[in-house]
């Protein structure tokens, strides 16, 4: 009987390797939302959009109506479709601030996790190999000590040099690990805080930031501003309510030349003293100067220009007798009075800074003047017999005692002798920005936490603590200690701390030769 051999054959056939699946669309968008890349892009674009802000006047400031006009047809054609006479408001603008601020909200969220686990899961233990491959490191003997006494001389020496140790022992080996400036791996993140934080006030001025003027003359009343509405070249100016009320006590110019006009140029200060009466916090008084400005609640008051009308904060007069006697020197406030000792008062009615002596009375002239060529002063004068009160006219100028305009009002004769120079009103630019104090909060977290990212650095150290020798070296102990380091940055400090701290446990000084050398 034979016996029949079978002879199994086994083929293998290979079998397809996985083709891993693509990611989705979704997937792949948050993955660009979250580059470097993308965000350094948007930045860039968002800076190039502020500089056409600044180089192209925008149609909210004073003046464009001019530069307007001054454009070639094809220019406002071509900034009026790309928005960029409003550049701040336009949609391209905003949709960039929001998405640079998911990229750095994307990017942070994921690259937090890698971050965290320098903080929350420190490396403890290391091995020998791993320790000189760092870009610091250094192998000491320690001879005639105990491993508690070598252990304690590595972290004395880790403690003199700034970080904080901890010991560990693992599979029979002693291990040091020391840190400084741990916290340092979350400073880009704060950073990112920080650029959120400006970009978000910056969103609630544009859109809830309001501008706009108060005309103020001493004694005058007003709870509402004027905002300009600017369609390129038309100016529409509406109204806008405030929540106070805005009382002028008083305006002052103070002049470089007395003599001279109440011009820009001849001007020291601009002196606006009001009174803001709140329903809710009560009076509050202020002082607005040309470069102090006032802020409150919100509201910011600038000075922004003036009524060239010339008039008179002050005036000083002298009075004569008609019927002879001395004369007296008195001085007004503006809209201000007082009595002789007859009984005759005075009061402060008006001021012209150019009148004309026609044989029918002074005339103020018909326009605006600012260099007070023939200023008057405007009287009201009761007599002391109780009389009507007649106008009289106080002139600076010296006319002969028989001109018709110079002839005696109430008993008295009136001649100007001096006066306080200031304008007919001052105008007020108040400006309402909640996001001001978001930003500024925003740009002193971005100057701290730059300083501290680039200041200060993440360093670490291992040491690897190993018994050398023991009996055979005669009961004489002796350890070995495998330094390594590394940091996230200013590597040159890291080195300089570094070789300190092997100088340290060594025992031997750090001297000019070995801070030259490589550890």
């Amino acid at each position: 009987m034979s016996a029949v051999e079978e002879t199994k054959i086994e083929i293998s056939v290979p079998q397809a390797r996985a083709v891993p699946a693509s990611p989705s669309i979704v997937t792949r968008f948050l993955n660009l939302l979250s580059s470097v890349r993308f965000g350094v892009s948007l930045l860039i674009l968002l800076v190039v959009a502020c500089m056409i802000g600044m180089l192209i006047m925008q149609q909210n400031v004073e003046g464009f109506d001019k530069y307007y006009a001054a454009l070639t047809p094809s220019q406002r054609l071509l900034y009026g479709s790309l928005d960029f006479f409003d550049i701040y408001h336009a949609w391209y603008f905003n949709a960039l601030l929001l998405l640079l601020s998911l990229n750095i909200v994307l990017a942070s969220i994921d690259r937090f996790p890698k971050a965290w686990t320098f903080i929350s899961r420190k490396k403890l233990d290391a091995s020998p190999t791993w320790l000189k491959g760092q870009e610091r490191h250094a192998t000491l003997a320690i001879k005639d000590q105990s491993q508690g006494a070598t252990i304690e001389r590595v972290v004395a020496a880790m403690r003199g040099g700034g970080f904080k140790s901890i010991v560990t022992e693992k599979n029979g080996r002693t291990f040091v690990f020391g840190e400084r400036g741990a916290w340092n791996r979350l400073g880009a993140y704060a950073v990112h805080v920080a650029l959120l934080t400006i970009f978000f006030g910056g969103f609630m001025t544009s859109q809830f930031g309001r501008t706009g003027n108060l005309r103020l003359t001493p004694g005058a009343a007003s709870s509402e501003m004027t905002e300009l509405e600017f369609q390129l070249d038309q100016l529409t100016p509406r109204a806008m309510a405030l929540p106070f009320e805005v009382v002028c006590l008083d305006i002052q110019q103070k002049l470089i030349e007395k003599d001279g006009p109440i011009t820009a140029n001849n001007t020291l200060d601009w002196l606006t003293r009001v009174k803001i009466k709140d329903a809710e916090f009560g009076d509050t008084e202020a002082l607005v100067h040309m470069n102090r400005p006032f802020d409150y609640r919100g509201y910011r008051f600038f000075q922004a220009s003036f009524d060239p009308t010339g008039k008179a904060r002050h005036i000083k007069l002298r009075v004569t007798p008609e019927q002879g006697g001395a004369a007296r020197e008195v001085s007004l406030p503006r809209d201000g009075a007082t009595t002789l000792p007859d009984g005759t008062k005075i009061e402060f009615a008006d001021f012209f800074a150019d009148v004309s002596t026609a044989a029918a009375g002074p005339q103020a002239q018909p326009r605006e003047t600012t260099s007070y060529p023939n200023p008057a002063a405007l009287l009201q004068v009761t007599p002391a017999t109780g009389g009507a009160p007649v106008r009289a006219f106080a002139l600076a100028a010296e006319l002969p005692a028989n001109a018709p305009v110079a002839a005696a009002k109430a008993g008295y004769k009136y001649r100007l002798v001096d006066f306080e120079k200031v304008p007919n009103a001052h105008v007020l630019s108040i400006q309402y920005d909640p996001g001001a104090t978001v930003v500024y909060v925003g740009f002193l977290l971005l100057g701290l936490t730059l300083s501290a990212v680039f200041f200060f650095s993440h360093q670490r150290v291992w040491a690897l603590i190993e018994e050398r020798g023991g009996a055979q070296n005669f009961g004489v102990e002796s350890f070995e200690v495998t330094l390594g380091g590394n940091t996230n940055r200013n590597k040159l400090g890291f080195e300089d701390r570094f070789k300190r701290l092997v100088a340290n446990i060594s025992g031997h000084p750090l001297t000019a030769e070995s801070r030259d050398e490589g550890a």
